[in-house]
């Protein structure tokens, strides 16, 4: 039966989440020193390396001996996942730690992500599945959500506020992990890429038929030396987030009798 059929256990997966994951059985591994191997080599190679067999080779025993431990992939993914996610803030009060100021909190909770999603690429090429339950995940939501708690907004907002920051920096990490991996795979930067597409363009585009796009796109790549720029991207769209947040906090205090179930019903 392929991994993708085989019946997931909803029960094993949160207890292998939510369970010892150090101690060790007869030939002396454990859950933890599993997953420790199976994040260095998606932190190596990518998601794509990653396997029981690899994992098995890199511990120095059998496949089969893993399957005692972590029933299959899916399994070892979430264990990743939520290892990866684990001691992400250094207090669970971020906002205080800060000065009280949410703006700085978002700003902190942006950069921790944009951080966790540098250094383990693998977890944005996960997006899309169904959420990871274990306890480092957990704490995550509940830290970042301390931080918007008591600055005006009601409970859908301050969920689809964190979740707006973090598909944001979520989207501007992709794009820069693939133009990484994109100049790793084919060997040119990318000032070699637009010096070999330059002249080409020049001959062939008129450029009077795209007045706009030539000024604009002249200024962007000039500012940027890039088509694209993901970090500039990143800090430009957080604080327009940013901005729009505080509006809605400013319009809830101008109506605070109905306020808040206006706005939520204009999210559903």
């Amino acid at each position: 039966m392929s991994l993708n059929k085989r019946e997931h256990d909803p029960v094993r997966s949160l207890n292998l989440l939510w369970g010892s994951q150090t101690t060790p059985g007869r030939s002396g591994l454990t859950v933890r020193k599993i997953v420790e191997a199976g994040m260095e080599i998606a932190d190596e190679g990518g998601i794509e390396q990653l396997s029981m067999r690899k994992v098995a080779e890199r511990l120095g025993v059998g496949a089969m001996s893993l399957y005692t431990y972590v029933p299959g992939k899916t399994e070892l993914l979430e264990l990743m996942v939520d290892a990866a996610n684990a001691g992400l803030y250094p207090t669970e009060d971020i906002r205080s730690e800060l000065g009280g100021d949410w703006r700085d909190a978002v700003r902190f909770i942006a950069k921790t992500n944009w951080e966790l999603f540098m250094k383990h690429p693998w977890i944005v090429d996960l997006s899309g599945r169904r959420p990871v339950l274990g306890p480092h995940i957990f704490l995550k939501y509940e830290v970042e959500l301390r931080a918007l708690e008591g600055i005006g907004l009601a409970d859908i907002e301050m969920d689809s506020t964190l979740s707006l920051i973090l598909m944001h920096v979520e989207s501007c990490a992709r794009l820069s992990n693939s133009m990484k991996s994109n100049r790793i795979s084919t060997g040119v930067d990318d000032d070699e890429w637009w010096l070999n597409y330059a002249p080409a363009l020049e001959r062939m585009v008129d450029w009077k038929r795209f007045p706009v796009a030539s000024r604009v796109g002249v200024s962007a790549g000039q500012a940027h030396q890039n088509a694209y720029n993901p970090e500039h991207a990143y800090v430009f769209g957080l604080e327009r987030i940013i901005e729009g947040t505080g509006v809605l906090i400013e319009r809830g205090k101008k109506d605070p009798a109905n306020g808040n179930i206006n706005r939520t019903d204009e999210l559903r």
